[in-house]
């Protein structure tokens, strides 16, 4: 039996000493649906870096912003809803610009009949009105 790539793994002694946070609460975030660790042949908890990297998130909502469970779990599914709304997006805009890519053609130079070219002139600015009622309120 062929496997997949290979990722590292940390048991939850390791975790829980590596975040000092207590073995039972990991325990409890998995059972709340908060963590969802992978298990080894013999059952053990195994938590990739992706897991870790939501502990974080958790425990940084928990820790610094005073948050509940059931506020965590409501962040972390609109993190995850957002993540693929996000993702639709960006693809939606690939797709428009392959599509405009295929249908608009690029713009065409003007084409030059004369030897010479021709460049249109400007006509001078003219002179601010306000300036000749000055000099005539001066001389009243």
């Amino acid at each position: 039996m062929a496997k997949g790539k290979s990722k590292a793994a940390y048991m939850i002694s390791a975790v829980a000493e590596l975040y000092s946070i207590h073995p039972q609460t990991l325990r409890l975030y998995e059972r709340e649906g908060l963590l969802k660790p992978s298990r080894s042949e013999g059952n053990t908890r195994l938590y990739t870096e992706e897991d870790l990297e939501r502990l974080e998130v958790i425990l940084k909502l928990t820790r610094e912003l005073g948050v509940n469970l059931a506020g965590v779990e409501i962040i972390l599914n609109m993190r995850e809803k957002m993540a693929a709304m996000q993702q639709q997006i960006e693809e939606f805009v690939r797709q428009l610009n392959r599509e405009l890519a295929t249908h608009i053609k690029p713009p065409q130079p003007e084409p030059r009949h004369s030897l010479i070219p021709v460049l249109t002139v400007r006509e001078p600015a003219t002179t601010k009105p306000t300036s000749r009622r000055t000099k005539e309120s001066k001389k009243a």
